[in-house]
């Protein structure tokens, strides 16, 4: 096991598909689509087709995480990306959310704003380790001005995406990726993977304190 990370997909955590779903543009009327395969618990595989056409130019295709992943990263530098050999030659991009959007009365995902850094795989595979501050807030594929600070220790969502950057792209694309994991800061020498889960909250009692049961009674 590598020392210095904590794995949040593949390595020591093994891939599992019910984990993530897809989120492409079929949402706004396009045609992209993208799948998750899982080639061994210690790969995947991000792949589909992007088109441009049907939305004139524009088009994108994701897989994210479901539900509330509740990471608590507060104590890591950023996120690692091992990858296989064997990817497409697309411009990617990697995603967190530490919001998770609301509902729209159709039953699709409110906008909402993402931390995002672009990257490009190398064909025969490689490590990429992206550091929090290379992560930027965007609104709808635009970067957003003065955005509040991205809550390290709250990250809710992760995703890959694949997008037309405004038709300069489009086409199958496939990302082979072995592992997904928090790089641990610098000064941080444990060999131990950390619980990386926010702790629940505790529940509030909707018993009344026993001086107001007491109170109460003698009335």
């Amino acid at each position: 096991m590598e020392s210095h990370v904590n794995y949040l997909f593949g390595g020591t955590k093994p891939w599992d598909t019910s984990l993530w779903t897809a989120s492409d543009d079929r949402v706004r009327g396009g045609s992209s689509i993208s799948h998750l395969t899982v080639s061994s618990p210690t790969q995947a595989i991000y792949h589909g087709h992007l088109d441009t056409k049907t939305l004139g130019g524009a088009g994108f295709a994701s897989q994210r995480t479901i539900g509330d992943l509740a990471l608590d990263l507060s104590h890591t530098a950023g996120l690692q990306l091992v990858l296989g050999a064997g990817s497409s030659e697309q411009k990617f991009t990697l995603n967190v959310k530490d919001t998770i959007p609301g509902k729209r009365t159709d039953g699709r995902d409110e906008a909402g704003i993402s931390w995002e850094v672009d990257f490009e795989a190398p064909r025969e595979g490689g490590v990429l380790v992206k550091k929090w501050d290379e992560f930027k807030a965007t609104y709808r594929g635009r970067e957003v001005k003065d955005p509040e600070p991205l809550k390290v220790d709250d990250i809710k969502r992760i995703s890959l995406m694949t997008r037309s950057f405004f038709d300069k792209q489009d086409g199958d694309f496939k990302l082979v990726v072995n592992s997904i994991a928090a790089v641990k800061k610098d000064h941080d020498e444990s060999d131990d993977e950390y619980d990386l889960k926010k702790p629940a909250q505790p529940a509030q009692s909707a018993s009344r304190p026993a001086w107001k049961a007491l109170f109460c009674g003698l009335l």
